[in-house]
């Protein structure tokens, strides 16, 4: 293909799933172009605080063009990343196998011999994104110890497996290699300074983003990154409904690309919300009728423990540095901020009891009163930005049980005029019990307030950092989107590699699982050849 707009492959999204394919892909001979609707990030435009609300939120109607994105459903609020790099530049690096169990429930059972086959892929992605145990235990880590031994789970506690550079063992912070990982085809590098900033992103060099590694190295194979480039239309060419003659995909710019094959990668909530626009105008019509269903949110709650005036300083570190097992189900990992970074506290409370809905907003406003009545300067302290992320430990919590909510197009009641991507089912648990007794006992032994989000209490639904599932992975397009090799049913050379495909609830941070899916999609692809022929899918 000789027009600068034709390519072999289009990829849409440079999260951990496009930039797998991509490289993949590359490296397979194909000419390869990345559309990504987020901006580039370099340590000289990344915010110092996420108090710099235009470079930190993505809200384009607003002229905020950041990386952090809250999208707020009748069911669930959804923290996801924007960016060239994907979730990589905002996510807090931890990389965690799964269980094994998660292979046998859900819609992909059975499809491989997933416990034998990834184990391969997860290798792969670990050593791509230098994957280590987390050598810089900070205050909150130390603190999250104590409260493990207080309360019998100290034999659970461990260090995170992250995608952190820490250089040897006797580095000082901030030591500078050559590239250290990819034998002198990788970029500088920078070990970890342990300030807590990887989730406002990394301006430092250590965090392992995926801009430096799969994307780095996919660009220095050909492929080209369009930034700051939407995708808003992807159908046949003419004379082929199945897409076997390729495609053709257009941008919010009116940019059009024609492409032999397409690789969905925009995110669990993005691919939905795209395929479901494509389905619903007719462009692509074939697509599985449970495209929106499955939807899962890891089964996460954050909540956390704050130390009102403490001298530690709980902001350094890595952005998630340890984690305990509070039960079989449950997971718990100590998460923070770095200092001067407390935008999230205006969303954040004292913690009560009580059942989702009325009777909880009223034991809130009791146990407030009380504690302002008795404790009235340390619960100001307790509810102010000020010193927020010094002095809090933020509890992200997992849970491997399953619950699924469904996606649709539909026109909100506030804004009549389009239709958004809404969520619809049963209410999923707008907390997880053990988590919240585990942060309140911890809190008594340890002389904090526990605390948690203001939706929980005022509107009763959890926030997730883990939006997974809506293409589900099954055996036939009556069960879900796309097959075991994430190849979409009904169309050619058209796959989805991102957090969509994801069928059952992980209990652990999926960005490992969600690269090594991508690995394992990418193995089917064939290598290049000068005739290119119908399809480049192996059999």
């Amino acid at each position: 293909m000789g027009d600068s707009r034709e390519y072999d492959y289009i990829v849409i999204g440079s999260g951990f799933g496009g930039s797998v394919s991509a490289l993949r892909l590359a490296e397979k001979g194909y000419k390869v172009a990345v559309l990504e609707m987020g901006r580039r990030w370099t340590p000289q435009n990344l915010p110092r605080s996420n108090w710099n609300l235009k470079s930190w939120l993505w809200l384009p109607f607003l002229r905020f063009r950041g990386f952090f994105s809250m999208r707020f459903f009748r069911h669930v609020v959804v923290l996801h990343g924007n960016a060239v790099g994907g979730g990589s530049i905002t996510y807090a690096n931890t990389l965690l196998v799964p269980p094994v169990s998660i292979w046998n429930r859900g819609s992909w059972a059975g499809l491989n011999d997933w416990q034998q086959v990834m184990p391969a892929h997860f290798k792969t992605v670990q050593k791509m994104l230098g994957v280590t145990t987390n050598k810089f235990l900070g205050p909150a880590d130390l603190r999250l110890k104590q409260m493990a031994d207080a309360l019998g789970v100290g034999e659970s506690f461990y260090p995170t497996e992250v995608g952190v550079f820490f250089g040897k063992e006797n580095d000082p912070p901030g030591t500078i290699y050559e590239d250290p990982y990819f034998d002198g085809e990788g970029p500088q590098r920078k070990t970890c300074i342990g300030c807590g900033g990887c989730m406002v992103g990394c301006r430092h060099g250590a965090k392992n983003t995926l801009d430096l590694n799969y994307l780095y190295l996919a660009q220095k194979k050909g492929v080209e990154i369009f930034a700051e480039t939407k995708v808003t239309q992807v159908k046949p060419l003419t004379g082929a409904l199945d897409g076997s003659m390729g495609y053709e995909v257009t941008s919010s710019q009116g940019v059009q690309f024609k492409t032999r094959g397409v690789i969905f990668a925009a995110s669990s909530l993005g691919t939905q919300e795209l395929l479901l626009r494509l389905k619903e105008d007719g462009s692509l019509p074939r697509l599985s009728n449970t495209l929106g269903t499955q939807v899962r949110t890891n089964a996460e709650s954050l909540i956390g423990v704050r130390y009102p005036g403490t001298k530690d300083d709980y902001s350094t570190g890595v952005a998630i540095g340890s984690g305990v097992y509070i039960d079989e189900h449950t997971h718990i990992e100590a998460t923070r901020y770095p200092a001067g970074s407390n935008a999230l506290s205006l969303i954040t409370t004292v913690m009560t009891a009580g059942n989702p809905g009325i009777s909880r907003i009223i034991h809130w406003f009791i146990t407030l009163f009380k504690m302002l009545l008795l404790h009235p300067w340390r619960t100001l302290r307790t509810l102010i930005p000020y010193r927020w992320s010094q002095e809090v430990i933020i509890f992200l919590c997992m849970q491997t049980v399953d619950g699924t909510l469904t996606m649709k197009l539909k026109r909100p009641w506030y804004w009549p005029f389009m239709k958004k991507l809404t969520t619809h089912g049963p209410r999923i648990p707008t907390f997880i019990p053990a988590a919240n007794n585990f942060a309140v006992k911890a809190a008594e032994l340890t002389g904090g307030t526990p605390a948690t989000s203001l939706t929980e209490i005022f509107l009763n639904i959890p926030m997730t950092a883990h939006c997974l599932g809506g293409a589900p992975m099954a055996a036939t397009p009556d069960q879900g989107v796309v097959d075991g090799k994430q190849c979409v049913f009904g169309y050619k050379n058209m796959m989805i590699c991102d957090g969509s495909v994801v069928s059952g609830n992980l209990g652990v941070n999926p960005s490992l699982t969600i690269a090594a899916l991508a690995e394992h999609a990418m193995s089917f692809v064939s290598q290049a050849t000068e005739s290119h022929s119908e399809t480049v899918l192996k059999s």
